[in-house]
């Protein structure tokens, strides 16, 4: 029985000793500067996310061999990426020969004709080798006609792709800042041009309405 009332007074003396020290704890003045941690405000640090520590832990090149390795990837990409959207018309990866809304409308009033300026080049190689010393006399003089033939077929073919460009691009853009000679020069040589081999390739077929 004496144990029993030995054990009580210890813990009657406990409980006020920790009464008394938690607030004089609380009362100590905090120090200049002084920044509580989060765990004395009762603040629980977050804990990153998985996607987050895979990235921070991502393996960076071991030497340079391989960091030029990594460059010369990625440039390739970005070309291919480049290539395929200047084959499509993207804006962002046109020349700045091909970019603007007139320059657009040159390209689809071209593709959307046949030409004789695709012919030509095909042409100048019968006219070459027709034209050749070893080759009969008739052979020579019927080169010599195709090549007239050719350039005036270009001639003219040039001149109404040209008229056809005025009307269109002063219809739709009065108050374009193009200069009409470098968009009739654009859609000339676009048009001598093999229509596969066009860049940005046609986006409207041939007898489009344009």
């Amino acid at each position: 029985m004496s144990s029993l009332f030995r054990r009580k007074s210890a813990d009657l003396v406990a409980d006020s000793t920790a009464t008394v020290t938690e607030p004089d704890r609380a009362s100590e003045p905090v120090r200049k500067g002084y920044t509580p941690s989060k765990e004395e405000l009762g603040q629980q640090t977050p804990k990153r996310q998985s996607s987050q520590r895979r990235h921070d832990t991502a393996a960076a090149p071991a030497n340079r061999r391989e960091a030029y390795k990594s460059m010369r990837e990625r440039q390739r990409v970005e070309r291919a990426e480049a290539q395929a959207g200047m084959r499509a018309g993207d804006e962002r990866y046109l020349l700045a020969r091909d970019r603007g809304p007139e320059r657009k409308l040159v390209r689809d009033i071209v593709d959307s004709r046949r030409t004789a300026g695709t012919w030509f080049f095909g042409g100048a190689i019968l006219v070459f080798i027709g034209s050749l010393g070893n080759m009969p006399i008739q052979v020579q003089l019927a080169a010599n006609l195709l090549w007239a033939l050719l350039a005036i077929s270009v001639i003219v073919d040039s001149f109404l792709i040209s008229r056809r460009i005025k009307k269109l691009v002063t219809e739709r853009f009065p108050d374009s800042k193009e200069r009409m000679g470098s968009l009739y020069l654009y859609g000339i040589m676009r048009g001598i041009s093999f229509r596969r081999m066009r860049v940005p390739k046609p986006q409207v077929e041939f007898g489009a309405k344009i």
